[in-house]
């Protein structure tokens, strides 16, 4: 079983992942490998700096995500650009990780699951968190101290909230809930899907 999970920043998805997690699944995260990449001396840090110059450095050698945030945001060309340096790479690191992990139902944390398209071909089940705008917009101010319109900004490059429910074959709202109702819609559709009974 492969499950696709995505959301919209800030609207609970590492917590619903961790809570896959808890339950036997496999987490292949999307953010974490594009992380890793991009590290000093990650694979995509040629390409990177061929294409955007010494400017997207960080001292260290590795991509400074805020100004590349700066410069995608401000330029779409430049956002394309970047992603066919990066999608190549997280795709082969992606499915290396789930050769790996035959065998145990897989969640693969996207948040651009929606707007890559090729998502659909690969999971199984895709699962959408849902929450507000004006939630999304709390959560990540009071975690990463963003100021509000950096987080706007955000919200505005990801598919719109009914793009992301359209295309899922289930949707998990993360919005006044408590952990434990939220686990507890995880553990049914984990039941569901997977077929592994919960204790």
């Amino acid at each position: 079983m492969r499950i696709g999970l995505t959301g919209g920043i800030g609207s609970g998805k590492s917590t619903v992942a961790a809570m896959f997690v808890r339950l036997g699944a496999t987490l292949i995260d999307t953010d974490a490998i594009a992380r890793a990449i991009s590290l000093p001396g990650g694979a995509a840090m040629p390409a990177i700096e061929s294409a955007f110059g010494a400017d997207v450095l960080d001292a260290a050698g590795g991509l400074d995500r805020a100004r590349m945030r700066e410069i995608v945001f401000a330029d779409a060309d430049a956002k394309r650009r970047l992603e066919g340096i990066l999608h190549p790479l997280i795709a082969i690191e992606t499915e290396r990780q789930a050769s790996v992990a035959a065998g145990t139902p897989i969640v693969f944390d996207v948040p651009l699951l929606v707007e890559s398209k090729r998502w659909r071909r690969i999971v199984d089940r895709v699962l959408v968190v849902d929450t507000s705008e004006a939630t999304q917009l709390a959560r990540v101010v009071a975690r990463s101290g963003w100021a509000p319109d950096a987080v706007q900004a955000v919200i505005a490059q990801q598919a719109p909230r009914s793009e992301r429910r359209a295309a899922a074959d289930a949707v998990i709202f993360n919005d006044g809930v408590n952990l434990e109702a939220l686990a507890g819609d995880v553990r049914s559709l984990w039941t569901r899907w997977a077929g592994i009974p919960t204790t």
